[in-house]
């Protein structure tokens, strides 16, 4: 997008001004923008969802009572501190392309939601168009009605003075004098047409409504087309095809469903992963060991065979005193953790057998959805070649239309002229005069309604041909 910069009231806007602020500050462009960026992440993770994962995990607690030690697999009744330390990593090795698929599909829908952003760009660029025409065709007629009260009050005034001579009777005076009333109210019509057009292309560009604004007012005769014949309906519409971003938004989209339903289909078949893991664990604690006080001897209940005459065994009895001696450590953290290291590695098969037809619908949804988007883009495609076909006949129409508009233009010229004279000869009432005006300004502003309405007309044409927008 382009940046623009801020308003000022000494500087007009051309119609490229307004269509780059208008994309700039559209709330549409930039949440399908926000679509597309979203999109670009679904690609992403699909992309890099074909790595092989590797994760790292630790634990650490403090077990009280009787439980296992990690370290032996041993029930204890002993208090103790415990960590361990987990690496596991897997890797996807063959799943009939289901990923690759997925990934594809993916990017084609980021490409297509791109395309989308570009659509309402240029469906924005085409308003912004017919306002900024229709703002200059309002001021055009604002001119025409002008000049025309300036011209009415000129003979209103040359009259007048031919009244006061005697030349001419006072209801000369008094039907100019209505004219230039009518053409007055007429004037301050047009005026506020063209302030309220003006406040329309504020609010589309979102503008603040009391902001200073104003536009270039490029003369419509300067305003450049191409010929006619280089807009051929059927070389327009084979290059909207390809050029227009609907029509790639429908084909990308299509191209994205058949990889889904390639993705879906090998997710029927079994698919094989390799997996690994290391594993240990340490404990920590201090036991105290007392001193040792001896109680007497007791019977061991062994016997002792001295020359055939058993003699029992006594073995010395101690009970724990008071003095703690020493205390009962384990080995070191890191020894433990090199002695109690935990080591796997396998290959998984996954066969799907029976789940409920979830992979198979999503096969046929697939089917489904794809099916959708095609009636989707021959309908565009039959929609759109009518649409060229009507805006080239309503060019050729409006070709022809401003063609008689223009000679219409120059024979009204050539009756007021003559009107002019003659009512300067007083050989036509002031009526007759007033008739002729008429009939001129009208023919000024319908060849001026043809001439915009031809440019407009002309505009679509290349539009649709891929040429853009542009008024210089």
């Amino acid at each position: 997008m382009v940046a623009t910069t801020p308003l000022q009231a000494q500087s007009k806007w051309d119609l490229r001004q307004c269509v780059d602020y208008a994309i700039q500050h559209n709330i549409l462009v930039r949440q399908t923008d926000l679509q597309a960026r979203f999109s670009q992440l679904d690609y992403l993770g699909n992309k890099f969802g074909q790595l092989p994962t590797l994760n790292f995990g630790s634990n650490a607690g403090y077990r009280l009572g009787r439980s296992e030690n990690p370290t032996t697999g041993v029930l204890e009744d002993n208090n103790f501190f415990n960590m361990g330390m987990q690496m596991q990593s897997s890797v996807s090795l063959f799943n009939w392309f289901a990923i690759k698929k997925n990934r594809e599909a993916s990017r084609l829908t980021w490409d297509a939601n791109k395309e989308q952003t570009r659509k309402i760009m240029d469906d924005i660029s085409l308003n912004v168009a017919v306002s900024y025409l229709q703002l200059l065709l309002a001021r055009e007629q604002a001119n025409v009605v002008a000049v025309q009260v300036d011209q009415v009050r000129a003979q209103l005034n040359d009259t007048r003075k031919r009244v006061e001579a005697g030349v001419v009777p006072e209801i000369n005076a008094a039907e100019l004098e209505a004219q230039l009333a009518r053409d007055s109210a007429s004037l301050i019509t047009a005026q506020t047409a063209s302030i309220q057009l003006l406040l329309q292309l504020k609010a589309l560009l979102n503008l603040d409504a009391g902001a200073e604004f104003d536009i270039a007012e490029p003369p419509v005769q300067l305003i450049p087309v191409m010929a006619l014949a280089d807009l051929q309906p059927e070389a327009v519409y084979q290059n909207a095809l390809t050029l227009l971003p609907q029509q790639k938004v429908n084909r990308l989209r299509i191209q994205s469903a058949q990889q889904t339903i390639e993705a879906a289909r090998a997710r029927l078949l079994p698919s094989f992963s390799a997996f690994g893991s290391l594993n240990s664990n340490a404990i920590r604690f201090k036991k105290e060991i007392y001193n040792q006080v001896l109680n007497g001897y007791v019977s061991s209940g062994a016997r002792v065979n001295a020359g055939g005459v058993f003699f029992p065994v006594e073995v010395p009895s101690y009970s724990f005193g008071n003095t703690v001696v020493g205390y009962f450590k384990p080995d070191k953290v890191g020894q433990q953790f090199n002695a109690n290291l935990g080591q796997s590695v396998g290959v998984v098969m996954n066969v799907p057998i029976f789940n409920g037809r979830s992979a198979r619908l999503n096969v046929d949804r697939s089917k489904l959805n794809l099916e959708q988007l095609n009636l989707q883009l021959e309908q565009g495609e039959r929609q759109l070649k009518q649409d060229i076909y009507r805006a080239y006949n309503d060019a050729v129409a409006a070709l022809q239309k401003n063609e008689a508009d223009k000679k219409s233009l120059t024979m009204a010229e050539k009756a007021f002229s003559f009107a002019s004279r003659r009512y300067d000869l007083n050989l036509l009432s002031a009526f007759e005069l007033i008739n002729s005006q008429g009939n001129l300004q009208r023919a000024r502003i319908q060849a001026l309604l043809s001439q915009y309405d031809f440019v407009f007309k002309m505009k679509l044409l290349e539009f649709y041909r891929g040429q853009g927008i542009r008024l210089q």
